[in-house]
């Protein structure tokens, strides 16, 4: 599964895409307006926060989901992934930890940190699965955050050798 997820008011409560627009194009295009965004909230570019949310991503309990890749942007979450539980309940818990501890982190309160809505697809097959791997990976280069995805440090193309270890994160 291709899971995508971003802050609350990341984009601009009245963005509409016209009717023929098929979901895959209107994702792009959501995703395009994501990576570029200079205003809204970006929380996720404070270090303390990316770690933070890169840990929980990584900590998982192994019989929820194998986790393939992902990357933190500024105000958006991807992560490439084959669920082994119901993935609803594991979003829903991914989410609320990471929503409890970015407030707490930015010191922000009575707030939702993530939108409520999440973008899933189901990977059909390798070649889709690569393509998304690499989209994944490249995110921050396309947005011009770094020239090479292994210079990205909220990323699974970070080379493993510079990764901190995982603390063991409560659910």
């Amino acid at each position: 599964m291709f899971i995508t997820w971003r802050l609350h008011g990341s984009l601009p409560a009245n963005r509409r895409f016209p009717e023929a627009t098929t979901s895959g194009r209107a994702f792009v295009a959501m995703d395009r307006l994501l990576a570029r965004a200079t205003s809204g909230p970006l929380y996720l570019r404070q270090s303390e926060t990316a770690a933070m949310l890169v840990e929980a991503i990584r900590y998982r309990d192994p019989g929820d989901y194998e986790l393939h890749s992902f990357v933190v942007m500024p105000n958006h979450v991807h992560i490439l992934v084959t669920p082994h539980a119901s993935l609803s309940k594991t979003m829903q818990s991914l989410k609320r930890f990471t929503a409890r501890e970015g407030n707490r982190l930015l010191g922000l309160t009575g707030q939702a940190l993530w939108q409520d809505e999440s973008y899933d697809r189901l990977v059909r097959d390798d070649r889709e699965f690569e393509r998304i791997e690499r989209y994944i990976e490249m995110n921050p280069v396309s947005a011009g955050l770094v020239a090479e995805p292994e210079e990205f440090r909220w990323s699974s193309a970070w080379p493993i050798a510079n990764r901190p270890q995982v603390a063991n994160l409560p659910h």
